[in-house]
């Protein structure tokens, strides 16, 4: 029998925990703020956004009335009919990469040249055998 204390988070469980915090980041509140709100520590809502913990369903709703947002608006990414749940799993993915939601801020700003400049740019830097060594992604623009 597998221990639990080494067992990785369900990917439901991250899915919801990235969808929390990427609810949270977009309105501006601070993991202290959401805390304050729904009568837990900071940790415990690292934990939930890292997946590391499950949320409640009673949890769940104080979390989404804190966010401004339904419940629904949350648990959405998990089960769409006319999505593809695995691409949605793996854009929360991505935008949980540090630096992820401050980099998508700043190219919503820029023009639409400056924009095919910098995907060129990334797409050079992150090409197998560049310079800086990057990781093998598929940058889309």
């Amino acid at each position: 029998m597998a221990d639990p204390s080494t067992k990785a988070p369900d990917p439901m469980d991250v899915a919801l925990g990235a969808a929390v915090r990427l609810r949270r980041r977009t309105i501006g509140m601070s993991q202290e703020a959401l805390a304050d709100q729904c009568g837990v520590s900071f940790q415990q809502i690292q934990k939930y956004e890292n997946g590391a913990n499950r949320i409640s369903f009673s949890r769940l709703v104080q979390i989404a009335r804190a966010l401004q947002c339904r419940v629904i608006d949350l648990m959405d990414v998990l089960d769409g009919p006319d999505r593809e749940p695995a691409g949605d799993l793996d854009l929360l993915t991505r935008m949980r990469t540090p630096g992820a939601l401050e980099l998508l801020a700043a190219y919503e700003q820029m023009t639409p040249e400056a924009r095919t400049s910098l995907v060129t740019l990334l797409r050079a830097v992150t090409a197998p055998g560049s310079i800086v060594g990057g990781r093998s992604r598929q940058i889309v623009a």
